[in-house]
This record gives C-alpha cells, sequence and structure tokens, in this order.
C-alpha cells in the first residue's frame, strides 16, 4: 500500500480541485449574460446548478460508494467533471455551459468519499488530522481558487477557466488510481433507485424554489408549487426510506441525536460561510463613491479573502489534535464560536478593508474548526459500513446551507438596493441586514453543538464483502 501520508495528499488535493467548482465562474458572473447572450436570470443558473447538483449527488454517490468501493466512485466522479469541463469549455452557448457545470457540481461527492477510505485505510491516531484535512478542502479551494480565477478571466479567454478545470479533473484521476488504494469495506445489497430518484426530486423542488423565489417572487405560484411540493416529496420519500430493506440512506441511524444535531448545525454553518462569499466580495469591489463600497479591484478583492482559505489549511493539523484532547463536540463550539465572533466584528467595525480581512480570518478559523468536527462526530455515531452515506448526507446539509445563504443574501441586497446612474447598488444598510442574518447562522450552529451528546452508543457492525 502507498504511504499514508501520501494517500492523504491525494484526497486533500481532490477535495481542493472540487471546492474550486463553486467559485471558478465568479470573476465572470457580471458578465456572463453579454459572453452568452442570455438574460440575467437565465445564467444565474450557471450558478444555481452547481449547486443543486452537488446536493442531490452527493449522498447517493456516498452509498454508491459503500456498495461498490469508495475509491471507484470517486475516479467516476472525476471523470464525469473532465466531461462536464470539456463540455462547457467547448460551448458558446447557455446550455452547454449549464450541462457542463452540471457535472462539475457532481464532483463535490469526492470529499465525504475520500473522509471515508481514510477511516478504511489509516491508522487510528492519524485518522482525525487527516479527517480535518479532507473536510477543510470544502471551504479551501473556494477562497484560494477565487484569485485563480481572477487572473485567468483577466488576462485570457473565459474558456481557459473550463479547461483548467478539465487538467484538475485529468490530474486528480490519475493520482487516485495511482495512490489511493482500492476500498474493500463493502456494503451488501442493491442501489435503491427509487429512494435517488425522490431524494433527488425532493431536493430539487425546495432548492430551486430558495434560488430562484427573488427573483420569481417568495409567494409566485412557481415558487410555492416547487417549494411545497418538494417538502411533500421528502416527506414520502422519507416513509418510504423506513419501509424497505435496503433504503439508499438509513433514517434511523440519520435521526440519532448526534448525527441529527450535527447535520442542523451544518445547515447554519455553511450558511454562514458561503454568506461571506457573496457579500464580501461584492461589498470590497463595489465603488467608494456608493457609500457601501471599497472601489477594490475582482482580484484585490480576492485576495483579501483567499486568506481565510490558509487559515483553514493551516489549522487541519491543529483542528485533529486538538479533537483528540477535547474531543469533537467542543471542536464544533469552538468553530461556531468564532463564526459568531466574525459577524459581530464585522457590524461593530468594518467601516474599513481591514476590517473585513479580520472578519474573513475568523471565519476561516470557524470553518477550519466546524468542518473538521462535522464528519469525526457522524464517524462516531454511524456503522464503518455507512461512512460514505452518511458523510454524504452531512454534505448535503452544508449544501442546503450554502445554497439557500446565496438565495438569501442576494434577495436582501437586491431588496436594499438603490439606482445609481441606472444601476442597482446595495446599500450599507443591505450589507448589515446580511451580517445580522449570518450571525444568525452561525448562533444557530452553536446553540444545536451545544446539545450534541458528549458520548455516543458503540458503533453498530455490519458484514463486509471484498473487493
Amino acid at each position: 500500500m502507498p504511504r499514508q501520508g501520501a494517500i492523504v495528499a491525494v484526497l486533500a488535493f481532490t477535495g481542493l480541485a472540487s471546492s474550486f467548482m463553486f467559485t471558478l465562474v465568479v470573476p465572470i458572473q457580471a458578465e456572463l449574460p453579454e459572453l452568452l447572450g442570455a438574460s440575467r436570470e437565465d445564467t444565474a443558473w450557471v450558478v444555481t446548478v452547481t449547486l443543486l447538483a452537488a446536493a442531490i449527488f452527493t449522498p447517493i454517490a456516498g452509498r454508491l460508494g459503500d456498495m461498490y468501493g469508495k475509491r471507484r466512485i470517486v475516479l467516476l466522479l472525476l471523470a464525469l467533471l473532465v466531461v462536464g469541463s470539456v463540455i462547457a469549455a467547448l460551448s458558446t452557448s447557455l446550455l452547454g455551459v449549464i450541462i457542463g457545470r452540471a457535472f462539475q457540481g457532481v464532483v463535490t461527492g469526492v470529499v465525504p468519499l475520500g473522509i471515508a477510505i481514510l477511516r478504511d485505510v489509516l491508522h487510528t491516531r492519524r485518522v482525525n488530522s487527516a479527517i480535518a484535512l479532507i473536510s477543510a478542502t470544502l471551504g479551501v479551494g473556494g477562497a484560494l481558487g477565487l484569485p485563480i480565477s481572477a487572473l485567468v478571466t483577466q488576462y485570457a479567454d473565459w474558456h481557459i477557466l473550463f479547461w483548467l478545470a478539465a487538467g484538475l479533473g485529468v490530474l486528480c484521476f490519475g493520482l487516485v488510481l495511482w495512490i489511493v488504494p482500492v476500498s474493500v469495506l463493502r456494503s451488501p445489497g442493491s442501489f435503491d433507485f427509487v429512494g435517488a430518484l425522490g431524494l433527488a426530486a425532493g431536493l430539487s423542488g425546495i432548492l430551486l424554489a430558495v434560488s430562484r423565489g427573488n427573483e420569481w417572487g417568495w409567494a409566485a405560484p412557481p415558487t410555492l408549487a416547487l417549494g411545497l411540493g418538494g417538502v411533500a416529496v421528502l416527506l414520502v420519500w422519507g416513509w418510504y426510506e423506513l419501509r424497505i430493506r435496503e433504503p439508499l440512506l438509513d433514517l434511523r441511524v440519520a435521526a440519532r441525536r448526534p448525527v441529527l444535531l450535527t447535520n442542523l448545525a451544518s445547515i447554519g454553518m455553511g450558511f454562514a460561510l458561503f454568506a461571506s462569499n457573496v457579500v464580501f466580495p461584492q461589498i470590497l469591489e463595489l465603488p467608494a463613491e456608493t457609500g457601501a463600497g471599497f472601489g477594490l479591484s475582482l482580484f484585490a478583492a480576492s485576495l483579501i479573502v483567499a486568506p481565510a482559505g490558509l487559515v483553514m489549511m493551516v489549522l487541519s493539523p491543529v483542528s485533529g489534535r486538538l479533537s483528540r484532547v477535547v474531543g469533537p463536540r467542543v471542536l464544533l463550539i469552538m468553530g461556531a464560536l468564532s463564526l459568531v465572533a466574525a459577524y459581530a466584528f464585522v457590524l461593530i467595525a468594518g467601516s474599513e478593508v481591514w476590517h473585513i480581512f479580520v472578519s474573513n480570518l475568523l471565519i476561516g478559523v470557524g470553518i477550519g474548526f466546524g468542518f473538521a468536527a462535522m464528519p469525526m462526530l457522524i464517524m462516531q455515531s454511524v456503522p464503518q459500513s455507512e461512512t460514505g452515506a452518511s458523510n454524504g448526507l452531512n454534505a448535503l446539509f452544508r449544501s442546503l446551507g450554502t445554497s439557500t445563504a446565496a438565495a438569501v443574501m442576494g434577495a436582501v441586497l437586491a431588496s436594499s438596493s438603490t439606482v445609481q446612474d441606472g444601476v442597482q447598488i446595495p446599500t450599507a444598510a443591505g450589507f448589515h441586514l446580511t451580517y445580522l442574518l449570518a450571525g444568525g447562522g452561525a448562533v444557530l450552529a452553536l446553540v444545536l453543538a451545544l446539545f450534541i451528546p458528549s458520548h455516543h452508543a458503540p458503533e453498530e457492525r455490519r458484514p463486509s464483502l471484498p473487493e
């Protein structure tokens, strides 16, 4: 077997590449209507479809990994990333880019699968630190990738972004095939196709309603139909999953108090993280003459945001050691407290660029600790044969938080905008309200973390199948 450090490094790099997909098109988002000859409402799907695909397919990929081998599914997801990136790179129309971006969103599933692989192959003393590193990549890749995307779009054609993504996918595929060992722990049974379709339909309805509600109107018939319809489908899906022998997700395991509270806290954590990704670049780039912004270029703004990713990466080994000393529950509480402090600071003192910088660093600390703690809490409470599906479900809850943040922050800033020279400009009051809402998400995560039990029941063990 390859050295364990090499396995961790490859899986971490793969996680970075997957999370980079979320900020890949941020530098060209404002220009997409002109580049693709479509309306701003339609080009918003270039971002929305990636979040939607990530939320739907991450738990499905986790279950497939438990059944058919985690490395095999990681390779499949990376292949889909390459295919999607090439489709987008060759496209000059909106439809092609949206299809490509959907395939790029699917690759998010490599992070929970990578965490499950680490549990299978690493020595116990190394697991926590390695998991902290892999989990942190969900925030690191986006933060560090933003200045790279800004540079590429400043000096080259926008299609290069997708060729860069394809190259990353090919590199990751080769490294995983070469370094990561074949999965030997399997969960027997058949795949629940009905459950997968039900989960996809229900989540699609809810996430589409959340992401498009500001455009359509929150009380508009399409928004209500999709949102309420999605909830109804998920209720029926849950009833179905509890009554079949081999469900897509074992909801009885997911309902265990530590797992349930951790997953709910993940929504608050994801909301607080993505709120900063949406709001901070905007306030940094808005012209100072508006009274709300600082007038930085996209690249300069990305350099203010990117250090948070470095903080997450540096803290990952510290998180692993801390979890052995104080436990992952305390680590999650520390992360939530840091997020609360970040938004409290920017609310009190948000008048200078360095205030945004400090707040974003605190967010990096909070996500570094919080994202490291969550998979540890999950894996303390689920059978080893279900780590892929359970971590995939946790990633789904994080995606619900990020998707909701994107919609809510956009709605708040749009509703508080004023018109200057024919252009809608968010106001300082609107930015303050986004800080309050993001801080509320952090407080929610903190309260839920306080109620997570300190000790967990012994793990259930299930038979596994050899390769």
